[in-house]
């Protein structure tokens, strides 16, 4: 009976085996290699965008930055014009009331009554003078009471004191002053005019 030997053929399929496997082997790891480099770039190209986003979110925000410092600076130099003007209109307000202040002060000096300073801090006034008598002094603090630009007149020093004139009442009295911002509250008050066309 021949012998057939059948080891080559075995070694050739075995071998045929391992070369398909390696073959296998090399293509799964070259589609791997393939897969791995396309998501690669695809997350490449994502972080790219993101970060050209990044770019133009942080420059917006500069811009933004920038025009909010340029809004508080406007505001700044607003809020500094509005006192300006509030200072002024507060003066222009009360430049009035000084004449009137002066002026009703004269009329409430009576005769033998001298005033040597008059010192205003805001509304309160500080007045200093001598006059021939106590008497002299308390007409002074009716007519004050019945003027309609100064009010509360309160003696805080009297004295005798001689003079060349003679014996004399120095004093110094505070009073305050009735502040009326504009002409039309003097034309509301006429119970003060009826006082002062008394006098």
């Amino acid at each position: 009976m021949p012998r057939v030997n059948l080891l080559p053929w075995r070694d050739e399929i075995r071998h045929d085996r391992e070369r398909r496997f390696y073959i296998s082997l090399a293509i799964t790891a070259a589609t791997m290699i393939a897969i791995i480099g396309v998501i690669q770039l695809l997350i490449n190209g994502v972080i790219s965008d993101q970060q050209e986003r990044n770019d133009l979110i942080s420059a917006e925000i500069k811009v933004l930055n920038k025009q909010i410092k340029e809004i508080d600076e406007l505001q700044a130099q607003k809020d500094a014009l509005l006192a300006r003007m509030n200072i002024i209109q507060s003066l222009q307000g009360t430049r009035p009331l000084v004449v009137h202040l002066f002026d009703d002060l004269v009329r409430a000096i009576p005769d033998g009554v001298y005033t040597s300073s008059v010192i205003q801090k805001k509304h309160k006034l500080e007045i200093k003078g001598h006059a021939q008598s106590n008497a002299r002094v308390s007409a002074f603090m009716r007519n004050i009471e019945k003027s309609e630009w100064l009010t509360e007149p309160t003696l805080s020093v009297i004295r005798t004191a001689e003079s060349d004139r003679g014996k004399t009442s120095q004093f110094t009295l505070n009073a305050k002053q009735v502040s009326i911002a504009t002409e039309e509250d003097e034309d509301q008050q006429p119970k003060k005019g009826k006082k002062r066309k008394k006098r």
